[in-house]
């Protein structure tokens, strides 16, 4: 699949503009959300861009089809990408949407992969300091691998912090071998 993430910009910034000038990010987001899954749906996708269904028709079916879901300003936006014949971005608009909304809400999701499972107290003290270290209200999300040997590896969206002995033995590697 080719890289929309150029394309779906400035819809996903335009989006983003009208959430937060209007207060509603999460209207928005289920709205994408909502979208972008059904762009994804087979049954959809093989309609997109069928020479034998005009542009307004296709529109028209998915604005009904997705219903309540959409809000006239998502309907709307809807439209446009079916006439710029750019509804396949959907799901990047979506996606970066999610991202310019949670940079807006100090959030973060962070993943948490540990060489042996982590006790309740332990995660809720990690969970306060990745959030203390970032400024952000994260969400952990908590993974098992016991190939890290020990210790763990943290990942808050580019940032990778990682505390393991296998990825110290990586280090000591490629050290050694240079």
């Amino acid at each position: 699949m080719a890289d929309f993430s150029t394309l779906a910009r400035p819809y996903a910034k335009a989006a983003f503009e009208l959430a937060r000038d209007g207060g509603g990010y999460a209207t928005w987001g289920e709205a994408l959300s909502a979208l972008a899954a059904a762009v994804k749906a087979p049954e959809i996708a093989a309609l997109i861009g069928h020479p034998a269904l005009f542009k307004a028709d296709l529109a028209e079916v998915l604005a009904q089809a997705l219903g309540s879901k959409l809000g006239p300003q998502a309907t709307s936006l809807l439209k446009l990408l079916v006439e710029n014949n750019r509804l396949q971005v959907a799901p990047q608009i979506a996606e970066q949407y999610e991202a310019l909304r949670a940079e807006a809400e100090s959030r973060i999701d962070v993943e948490v992969t540990s060489a042996a499972p982590v006790d309740a107290s332990q995660q809720t003290q990690l969970a306060n300091a990745i959030g203390k270290r970032l400024s952000r209200n994260v969400t952990v999300t908590w993974k098992t691998d016991e190939s890290l040997i020990a210790g763990a590896v943290i990942r808050a969206g580019d940032l990778v912090i990682d505390g393991s002995v296998k990825g110290e033995l990586d280090k000591l590697h490629t050290a050694l071998a240079t």
